[in-house]
């Protein structure tokens, strides 16, 4: 088997979409989230420092064109040719009134060569007046959105202080691809807790859901957080994988994954400036290339051991 065919990349997605390459363009539109200012709960996911999300031009005191014509800018001297997704990515990026949040999303489309949304949110705030909205304009641009999933265990959620259920999660990705949006998810793979089993049981729960994409995560302990903390006092609670064990755990996850939900990305990186633990020292990229190269001596490829439980 060609390792290019082994597990379906998000490149070969995006090309299916459009004739052009496209680049997303990070937007911090300064929202909060309701375990933050009080609704559900104070502050935040346990895990959660959101300075490791922002690139440089992406700051909240900067109206949201702003943003992304300065990212534009940023990346088309070096790619003319590019066209653009506005990706709302800091914290919950539906949590506002519909109004506010029409005006946010028609702004960043109003900006030359943005063809495109990504919106990233909580499955507890997508309420059906914003899917209404979201279902039309699903018609006149490409938009993804993006909800954080994090884990399918509900005792995880509540640990990790994520003021929601995975049940909350699976209502709100179903009512959302009911809507014909193209629909993703983020997990993170080796929360407290969570055994390696545990992990990869999760990808046949998670492929029971109508995804279009997915990005898995490693777990990262990030300065200013209060898992930071509780890794600090209680770190026998904890299992931080060495990067060749993840990539077989990855693997794994892959080999019990539906084979067409579309892989973003396998890990994220931290500031090295925040980043407790782990330090693998990789690239994107570099860990890609290792995927790829793993799974071709494994033989492996994406959804190799998945078992279709949907009648």
């Amino acid at each position: 088997m060609d390792e290019r065919v082994r597990y379906n990349d998000f490149s070969g997605f995006l090309a299916a979409h459009f004739p052009y390459k496209v680049q997303k363009i990070s937007i911090n539109a300064g929202f909060t989230c309701p375990n933050r200012d009080g609704t559900k709960g104070y502050g935040g996911c346990t895990y959660c420092n959101n300075q490791t999300f922002n690139p440089a031009y992406c700051h909240t005191e900067k109206p949201v064109g702003q943003q992304v014509r300065e990212g534009v800018a940023f990346f088309s001297r070096k790619y003319p040719k590019m066209k653009y997704l506005a990706y709302f990515q800091a914290y919950t990026n539906t949590y506002a009134g519909l109004e506010e949040l029409k005006r946010m999303y028609e702004e960043a489309l109003e900006v030359e060569n943005v063809v495109g949304l990504v919106i990233g949110t909580r499955p507890d705030c997508m309420p059906d007046s914003l899917l209404d909205y979201l279902e039309g304009l699903n018609r006149q641009t490409f938009l993804i959105v993006e909800y954080g999933i994090e884990s399918t265990d509900n005792r995880t959620l509540k640990r990790i202080n994520r003021g929601h259920t995975f049940e909350c999660t699976a209502d709100a990705v179903r009512k959302t691809a009911q809507r014909k949006i193209l629909t993703g998810g983020h997990v993170i793979l080796g929360l407290p807790g969570e055994s390696g089993r545990q992990i990869i049981a999760q990808a046949e729960t998670i492929s029971e859901l109508p995804l279009n994409t997915l990005k898995l995560h490693q777990l990262q302990l990030v300065k200013g957080t209060r898992m930071a903390h509780e890794y600090a006092e209680h770190p026998e609670e904890f299992h931080l994988y060495k990067a060749d064990e993840y990539i077989d755990l990855t693997i794994d996850y892959l080999e019990h994954l539906r084979p067409d939900i579309v892989i973003e990305r396998f890990i994220s990186q931290s500031p090295k400036e925040l980043l407790i633990a782990p330090d693998w020292g990789l690239k994107n990229y570099e860990f890609t290339e290792r995927i790829k190269k793993r799974m071709k001596e494994r033989d492996s490829w994406q959804g190799k051991h998945y078992k279709n439980r949907i009648q």
